[in-house]
């Protein structure tokens, strides 16, 4: 971002004129302020403050007892661990110490009754410094010796009554853990008690290896289960296959294994078979009635009974068989016996697969249930540690609180003692000046601009300048009485009678400049005029043609202000013939000009018109503008105030161009807008304006003409 730094020192120069402009305002300003604050200062009863500072022992305001009320959430009075300095100032600042420190040095107020602890608070102030675990007391007076004591006694009763609220908690702490502690171990023990109850019931050793082997075992079961059952389908399909062959089923070839393996069976089988055998030769030899053959049938019949009541004793219950299948041949009874082996492997490998499968499911079962087993062990593991926790705090605590009882320690000790000052804190002469003197010269600042732009009047060139646009050919400096000249009169031709002034320097300058403001021309007439009158038009046209005529050019002025004329008296001649005779045709120009000095002719105003208007808008006027072109190098026309009379606006058609004539102080804003909006309308050819009576002497240009000695008297002979 670009700093016009020009600007800021153009602004700069106009306020600081503006504070000139108006240096009784703010001199009046500020002095009031700063004298109204010198004297509410210096009327203040001086206030001195006294200061104390305390060190808190950090592991005492975090005690032990803290660890409990933090740790087990146990309530012990008096103890609070958010913020133990803020704790502790409210401890210094609470009634009881308050009013003991009262009492104790008899403290009165400006009534002389009693202070109140209110008032005592409004004068106390309590503050940790930051970053420490240091508290600062501090308590102001207009006493500074009693300021110091009202720390100090104040200090004294906080420890003391620190020191007795100390022993306090430690008691009651005491006395809140040993109730407390047969309570915990209860719960330790029943926590104890209610885990081991939990393992008893559920079998619970070690759940964590228990899973581990519970899987390993059901892994392992269910691979002798799949081994089992292979080999108990193998079987079956042999059984099957012997069975097929035999032409009778599993049962019946255990029956008759068992009965051919029995020896008393076979015995009376064969008894049986040799008996039935003779009743059939018999019966070849002798009828059913001979004795033998009766004899042989009632002993088959008897051997037949007692062969059922052997194969029922054998078997153990009644089977169907024929008497042919109680005896076998050798391949038979091997098939059949080979048939009962399998048959026993096949209930043996039935059984194995049962076996197994209830212990798979015994296991999975179990399983399914560890999770929540350990869950709920965990639970009870956890709350036998809390409580044993607990109990194990609560002894150490004890002993520590027993430890502490036994002391008189407190949690605090002094840093620095409250001492006597001379030195008051109230009121701050030097910064109650400083603001009283900053304030004033705000308000005398404000005070300036608030009258300067109540003022509409333009006081400088920059507001000219801003105000009407026109181009700057010159700056009249205010005419003063130098130290050479300090006996005599300002005279209103200082070109003619100062010529070493910066007045004249200002009007010679003027005379080059306006060579310049016609290039395409050269400028033989102007009419010099401005807003209203007393602002130099006529003071300017003479000195003008002054320094024009040291050029060696004849130069006329012409007094166009018929209402007001003003040349004959700067010029000090008569004015009984002028311009007035010569546009009534009475008199010519060479007649009615003067020569006022060398190379300058004056033609007054002369008597002055009914209309001067008319008069000056004739047909003449512009004839004797022509002839005075003629007959002089240069006519310098000094018209009425542009908002007085129009005659400048006719005049300024008539000539080459206009110069206006501004005074700072004089015309303000609205009129010289509006002689601007007469001079556009009236189309008139404004060559510039000249600012005259500039009264800044530290101007660049007039000050260093005067500072360097550039304008000195001439040596007299």
């Amino acid at each position: 971002m670009a700093v016009n730094t020009e600007n800021d020192s153009i602004n700069f120069r106009q306020a600081w004129r503006i504070m000139k402009r108006r240096w009784l305002a703010v001199t009046i300003v500020l002095s009031s302020v700063v004298g109204i604050t010198g004297a509410v200062t210096f009327s203040q009863t001086p206030i001195y403050e006294a200061e104390g500072k305390l060190l808190f022992n950090k592991a005492n305001l975090y005690s032990s007892l803290t660890g409990i009320t933090e740790g087990q959430n146990i309530d012990v009075p008096g103890i609070n661990s958010n913020n133990p300095l803020e704790t502790q100032a409210e401890l210094i600042r609470s009634q009881p110490l308050v009013q003991k420190t009262i009492d104790a040095l008899e403290l009165k107020n400006s009534k002389g009754q009693p202070l109140t602890i209110e008032e005592f608070s409004q004068k106390l102030k309590v503050t940790g410094v930051k970053g420490t675990e240091v508290l600062q007391i501090s308590y102001r007076s207009s006493n500074p010796k009693l300021a110091a004591n009202v720390v100090n006694t104040l200090i004294k009763n906080y420890l003391e009554n620190d020191i007795r609220t100390n022993r306090t908690e430690v008691v009651a702490a005491r006395e809140f853990i040993s109730k407390e502690l047969p309570e915990v171990e209860t719960k330790v023990r029943s926590a104890e008690y209610g885990l081991r109850q939990f393992k008893e019931k559920n079998r619970i050793v070690e759940l964590q290896e228990e899973a581990k082997t519970s899987i390993k075992n059901q892994s392992d079961l269910a691979d002798e289960i799949i081994k089992s059952e292979a080999q108990l389908v193998n079987i079956s399909s042999q059984i099957q296959a012997l069975q097929n062959q035999l032409g009778f089923n599993s049962r019946t070839a255990v029956a008759l294994y068992s009965l051919s393996q029995s020896t008393a069976v076979q015995q009376l089988l064969n008894e049986f078979r040799s008996s039935q055998d003779k009743l059939a030769m018999e019966r070849t030899r002798y009828s059913d009635e001979h004795p033998i053959v009766i004899d042989l049938a009632n002993k088959v019949q008897v051997l037949r009974q007692q062969l059922e009541l052997r194969v029922v004793q054998t078997l153990g219950k009644v089977q169907n068989l024929n008497e042919r299948d109680l005896q076998i041949d050798p391949l038979k009874q091997n098939l059949t016996a080979e048939l009962v082996k399998l048959e026993v492997e096949r209930t043996g490998l039935s059984n194995r697969v049962a076996t197994l499968g209830n212990a798979f499911n015994l296991y999975k079962q179990r399983a399914k249930i560890l999770p929540s087993l350990e869950q709920n062990q965990r639970q009870l593991e956890r709350n036998l540690q809390v409580a044993r926790q607990t109990y194990e705090q609560l002894l150490r605590r004890l002993q520590e609180v027993q430890v502490i009882e036994n002391k008189t320690i407190g949690n605090a000790r002094i840093v620095s003692e409250a001492q006597v000052t001379n030195r008051p804190v109230s009121p701050k002469l030097y910064l109650n000046l400083a603001l009283g003197g900053f304030l004033g010269i705000i308000l005398a600042v404000g005070a300036a601009l608030t009258l300067e732009a109540l003022d509409g009047t333009v006081k400088t060139i920059e507001e000219a300048q801003e105000l009407l646009g026109y181009a700057l050919l010159g700056t009249i400096p205010r005419l003063s009485v130098s130290r050479h000249y300090r006996n005599r009169d300002i005279s209103t031709l200082p070109i003619r009678d100062n010529p070493w002034s910066p007045a004249s320097a200002a009007f010679e300058k003027l005379q080059s400049t306006l060579e310049y403001t016609l290039p395409d021309q050269v400028l033989k007439t102007i009419v010099i005029t401005s807003a209203i009158p007393n602002e130099g038009k006529s003071f300017v046209s003479a000195n003008l043609a002054l320094a024009m005529a040291q050029l060696g050019r004849r130069v006329l002025i012409i007094d166009a202000d018929m209402r007001c004329s003003n040349q004959h008296q700067i010029w000090k001649v008569e004015n009984s013939q002028g311009l007035n005779e010569i546009l009534e045709n009475k008199i010519d120009l060479q007649t009615a000009s003067r020569k006022v000095a060398n190379n300058v002719y004056l033609l007054t105003a002369g008597t002055t018109p009914s209309n001067p208007f008319a008069t000056l808008a004739s047909p003449r006027m512009n004839a004797l503008i022509a002839t005075a072109q003629q007959e002089y190098d240069f006519v310098i026309i000094d018209t009425p105030p542009v908002i007085y009379a129009a005659d400048a606006l006719v005049l300024g058609k008539l000539v080459d161009g206009t110069l206006v004539v501004v005074r700072p102080g004089a015309a303000n804003s609205a009129i010289s807008q509006e002689m601007k909006s007469l001079l556009t309308q009236s189309t008139q050819r404004v060559l510039g304006m000249v600012i005259n009576d500039v009264m800044d002497e530290t101007d660049s240009y007039y000050g260093y003409g005067v500072q360097k000695g550039y304008y000195r008297l001439p040596v007299t002979k």
